[in-house]
């Protein structure tokens, strides 16, 4: 099924990945968010589980493996064409997750990744409700206590 003007909605997910007071962004390559910045993440295959799509997803774009420790936002994404129509509809499911090894650098979908202060999100062209899934997730990061997110130094 072609992703613009579906006959139903596409599942994807999202990872959320933080380095002390940084969070890991993409600059979205295509489509419909194409030169956007928004977390890792797209679509789920048929028969992945979500932990998996995850991963997938994680390594594709920023070159990094990851493990899920939380789910912590569940959204819907609608977006109409000029019309009125139905142009684009996920639902999208956004983990907290660690790095457990891999080298960062953008991938398949990503024309860029990198690591972003907390206090430089605002600097960025975001995709819609990106900036409130993360700072929703450094709250739950924090109820998982100290030590419990690994930081990770990127490799040069």
């Amino acid at each position: 099924m072609n992703r613009r003007y579906p006959e139903r909605p596409f599942t994807g997910v999202g990872a959320i990945i933080f380095r002390g007071s940084e969070v890991l962004l993409v600059k979205r390559g295509r489509p419909p968010a194409a030169g956007k910045w928004s977390i890792p993440g797209g679509l789920v295959e048929l028969g992945e589980s979500l932990d998996a799509a995850v991963c997938r997803e994680v390594l594709e774009e920023a070159g990094v493996q990851v493990r899920t420790i939380d789910l912590v936002a569940a959204l819907d994404r609608v977006i109409l064409d000029s019309e009125g129509r139905i142009e684009y509809h996920y639902i999208l499911l956004d983990f907290l997750c660690e790095i457990v090894g891999g080298e960062l650098g953008a991938g398949s979908d990503a024309d860029e990744c990198r690591f972003v202060a907390l206090d430089d999100l605002g600097r960025y062209d975001m995709t819609r409700g990106t900036e409130q899934v993360i700072r929703s997730a450094l709250e739950r990061a924090s109820d998982h206590g100290p030590g419990r997110i690994r930081v990770y130094a990127a490799q040069r």
